[in-house]
């Protein structure tokens, strides 16, 4: 067979002698990218290992490749045109990378990363080879384990779903937040019942199919958007079957017992019955256009796509180099003044002072009854990213490390300030904590308002250091036993409430720390 002047087999390999040229400058700057942007690499791997819902992500990069293997055809005869001035948009992205640095948002930074990733590939391919691509390079993003943000919102509706659903049966209930109550038994929608890991692997794969059953922009759009919303309803259908189960069989943890299993067989039904209202509007057996020209196109110069290729490198550096360098300028206090803590009846301090563990830490023991009670101060560098301060405090109350999964909730302590604390109790360790965090010289406004301003003290210092407090009761047991969390509560709550003087002291610590 032969199209024009070259046989088809003689054009692939002339392509060939052309596809390979962008390689060397790929692979080097994807190796720069990987090295400047690690943290990012790692986090993400981290996640799809410890994560069902991102599970799936190990899959992305050969399925990316079997996206522009069968896209081989429609690639004949597009040229490689490097475009060093794409280059360019690396530094927007950078400053991009930067800000969700100082921020603290791992997401933000991974989604930077792989944008510059994506500006690598345009600017030593070109635009008219990106376009060609456009599939499986874009398809790149679901490497990023993005989402997780939503899972409250997805956890309302399923309530709200839920809700819905037992009124219009008919069926009396009692809702408590996340808690619903019917004459069979308890139910709670917890994060992993939100249909996260639903979500995000019907996206993935409706994207998938979208692009290898379509043409058209439209049809491929629209079931994608499908993929989004019948997941979500069918996520709110499969929970209400599970109270409904349960009251059917007159057993909540009957109908629980196996709901994770139920729920990848209907997510599997699901799915099935997806690709079945899609086939009847398939284009995949349209064959796709080829094109027909003279020769094949010329070998891009080498010189021109190790330019490219190396610009984007250079200034997809400028945020990871920033960033060292506000870090180089922060440092930590070689030692902390000690904390001057109330007397508290029933409790006894362990020892006279606080113990100094590590720069900026002292640690204060206390012994009651009926547990003991172990308080840690620590102080930050002024310019730490919140990403450190959060860091530390998911450690401190054992978020972070923690072998099973952490109740978290709120401690009030009204009359004094901070009154609401972060609560948390884990069985592996076995220990409640409380901790609250400290930016400007007074109690840290939660949520993205707290991030924003220690992301801001990052950039231009303060005259303050961030100052993290924690409380913690280690359960005598593995497992805290009977009562046992409420009287944490209780003690520690008590504690915190006969400090209100040592909370006064945390401006001073603070501002002495900074020095």
């Amino acid at each position: 067979m032969t199209i024009g002047a070259l046989s088809l087999p003689t054009r692939w390999q002339e392509g060939w002698k052309v596809a390979r040229e962008p390689l060397p400058a790929l692979a080097l700057g994807l190796i720069v990218l990987g090295l400047a942007f690690h943290d990012e690499v790692i986090s993400a791997v981290s996640v799809w290992y410890e994560s069902t819902a991102y599970s799936h992500c190990f899959f992305i990069i050969p399925i990316a490749a079997y996206l522009a293997w069968d896209r081989r055809h429609q690639l004949d005869g597009v040229p490689i045109e490097p475009l060093p001035w794409a280059a360019l948009l690396a530094l927007p992205l950078g400053l991009v990378w930067l800000l969700a640095e100082r921020l603290g948002i791992m997401e933000g930074r991974q989604l930077a990363a792989m944008s510059l990733a994506e500006v690598l590939f345009l600017a030593v391919l070109g635009w008219r080879m990106f376009r060609a691509l456009a599939a499986p390079l874009l398809y790149l993003y679901f490497l990023v384990p993005f989402g997780a943000f939503i899972t409250p919102q997805l956890q309302d509706f399923t309530t709200g779903f839920i809700y819905a659903g037992l009124d219009l049966l008919k069926i009396p209930y009692a809702a408590d937040g996340y808690m619903i109550q019917i004459p069979e038994g308890r139910f709670y929608v917890a994060e992993a019942c939100a249909g996260l890991r639903f979500l995000i692997a019907s996206i993935a794969f409706g994207t998938l199919y979208a692009c290898l059953i379509y043409r058209s922009f439209t049809r491929r759009a629209l079931f994608m958007v499908a993929s989004i919303i019948i997941p979500i309803v069918a996520n709110g259908i499969r929970a209400l079957g599970i109270v409904l189960l349960g009251h059917l069989l007159g057993s909540a943890q009957a109908a629980a017992a196996d709901h994770v299993l139920y729920g990848w067989l209907f997510f599997s039904i699901i799915i099935l019955l997806l690709i079945m209202a899609g086939l009847p509007f398939r284009q995949d057996s349209q064959p796709a256009a080829l094109s027909e020209p003279v020769a094949a196109p010329a070998a891009p110069a080498p010189r021109r796509l190790l330019l490219a290729g190396a610009l984007v490198s250079l200034l997809a550096t400028a945020g990871p180099a920033a960033s060292a360098l506000l870090d180089r300028t922060a440092y930590i206090p070689a030692t902390l003044p000690a904390p001057d803590f109330a007397a508290v009846p029933g409790c006894a301090p362990a020892s006279a002072t606080p113990v100094t563990t590590g720069p900026g830490i002292a640690v204060q023991s206390f012994n009651c009854r009926p547990g003991r009670l172990t308080v840690t101060v620590q102080a930050f560098p002024p310019r730490s990213n919140p990403a450190r301060v959060i860091t530390a405090e998911r450690t401190a109350t054992g978020e972070i490390g923690s072998g099973d999964e952490a109740f978290i909730s709120n401690l009030n302590t009204p009359g004094i300030t901070p009154a609401t604390w972060r609560f948390v109790i884990t069985s592996e360790p076995a220990k409640a904590t409380a901790a609250a965090v400290w930016i400007d010289g007074k109690p840290a406004v939660g949520g993205l308002a707290g991030r924003i301003a220690m992301a801001r003290d990052s950039l231009v210092g303060s005259v303050y250091a961030p100052m993290l407090v924690s409380v913690s009761m280690q359960f005598p047991y593995p497992q805290a036993m009977g009562n046992e969390p409420q009287q944490a509560a209780a003690l520690i709550r008590a504690f915190l409430m006969s400090q209100s003087k040592f909370f006064d002291q945390i401006t001073q610590l603070a501002m002495t720390a900074a020095r």
